[in-house]
């Protein structure tokens, strides 16, 4: 039967081809490709669309994602979080739960991609590979996802980066059900003259290859010149078949740490590294061993800010570590440790007072995302007040919505910096 489907829907494929208006959106559950014909060419015409059908709903509003999944009743579309993730709907845990999770997100962004200025069913603008990839929609998740879709091939970021000597990386990750054991391999390597592809195993002149598995996780740091590896293994927390897995690598001196869930999952030395500057990466899936993931949000920062200096000196600490889900005020649990952070200087410092703002992009109206900016503020505060003991008079809360961007609003990477929180010394 799945024969004579599978021959079906590529006889149709061939008879109707796809054309530039065409969309392809993904049913993880009921593994059904559903193909639709009215969808816009490109991100522009998609934009003008959405706002059109929407404009008595909500004017202004951003692009709307073809998804299943269902949007909070207060807005007509929602509004992304200030780390650009949007996962599929869990339950919430509390910041508890993370207390032992010493991650704090970097105060600089570097790149974020989240696919949302490619078109369904082109290969991404900012990507090149040797293998097949496409964006699509999925039923499971908001937001657009690069399919990799082959079974052997590299998928190459095409700008080279600087990676600070701290950096740290994040994305979304969806492994496949079927297929191999590797949801997909991240590799991050240096070179001399850095070039579109390199398709060698082991790219550059040196590196480290991460291996997200279904069962565990695995690294290896190489030297090309020297011949010399480090490997790590580990079967923490590891990612989950058609779930969103977001996982964050930090890399920091001579330190290489990989955080899943609520556990930090692989610690190692990374001395392999010594007179190597990172500038590039790639995803890759091995031959008969991936199953093939979607991926998105992609985000690198540099390593975590001086808060006390910040605060204290400067009198202003912008933050990139408060997470949000996607149009909500519910500060999620991975805020722990920049909570804490914040918490410790406030604790050290007890005439201290601070206000805290939230900012939005431009996407979206711009009541809704002054409403949400205030109450994300004041979720801030009162996790403070709450789970540290922040004595609720040195705190104030406010929202700025999109009024007061740091970086033009017309990029991911430029929005995603306007998504912030800010604290202020008072």
């Amino acid at each position: 039967m799945k024969t004579l489907i599978k021959f079906f829907i590529i006889t149709v494929m061939i008879s109707f081809p796809l054309s530039l208006n065409s969309q392809v959106k993904i049913d993880l559950k009921k593994q059904v490709i559903t193909i639709d014909k009215n969808a816009k060419a490109n991100v522009k015409k998609d934009v003008a669309k959405d706002q059109n059908q929407n404009n008595n709903q909500n004017k202004g509003t951003q692009e709307k994602q073809n998804t299943s999944v269902k949007k909070d009743p207060k807005t007509a579309e929602d509004n992304k979080s200030n780390t650009g993730t949007q996962g599929d709907v869990q339950e919430q845990q509390s910041l508890q739960s993370y207390s032992t999770y010493d991650f704090v997100p970097g105060d600089k962004v570097i790149l974020f991609d989240d696919f949302s200025q490619d078109a369904v069913g082109d290969f991404p603008a900012l990507w090149t590979a040797n293998a097949a990839g496409e964006i699509n929609t999925l039923n499971i998740a908001q937001g657009k996802w690069l399919n990799l879709n082959s079974t052997d091939g590299n998928y190459f970021l095409l700008k080279s980066i600087e990676f600070p000597k701290n950096f740290i990386i994040e994305f979304d990750i969806i492994p496949k059900k079927t297929g191999g054991r590797i949801a997909a391999g991240l590799i991050l390597y240096g070179e001399d003259k850095p070039k579109e592809m390199d398709n060698n195993p082991h790219p550059g002149n040196s590196g480290i290859i991460i291996s997200i598995e279904k069962e565990r996780w695995n690294t290896m740091g190489y030297k090309t010149s020297e011949n010399s590896q480090i490997t790590g293994s580990s079967s923490v927390n590891p990612v989950e078949a058609e779930k969103v897995n977001h996982v964050i690598i930090w890399a920091q001196n001579r330190r290489f740490r990989i955080y899943h869930k609520q556990a930090k999952v692989l610690d190692m030395p990374t001395n392999v590294f010594d007179g190597t500057k990172f500038n590039r990466l790639c995803f890759r899936l091995s031959r008969g061993a991936s199953c093939g993931s979607y991926i998105s949000n992609i985000r690198i920062t540099s390593a975590a800010p001086d808060m006390r200096s910040k605060l204290l000196t400067e009198g202003k600490l912008i933050s990139y570590g408060i997470y949000f889900d996607v149009n909500k005020d519910v500060v999620k649990p991975e805020s722990y440790g920049t909570l804490k952070g914040i918490a410790d200087v406030l604790n050290e410092n007890p005439d201290l007072k601070v206000k805290i703002v939230g900012h939005t992009d431009s996407d979206g109206a711009d009541a809704a995302n002054l409403d949400l900016s205030k109450r994300r503020g004041s979720a801030v505060k009162a996790e403070l007040i709450k789970d540290f003991g922040i004595d609720a008079s040195r705190l104030e809360s406010d929202g700025m919505g999109e009024t007061q961007p740091v970086a033009p609003n017309d990029t991911p990477a430029n929005k995603a910096l306007n998504r912030r929180v800010e604290l202020i010394k008072i």
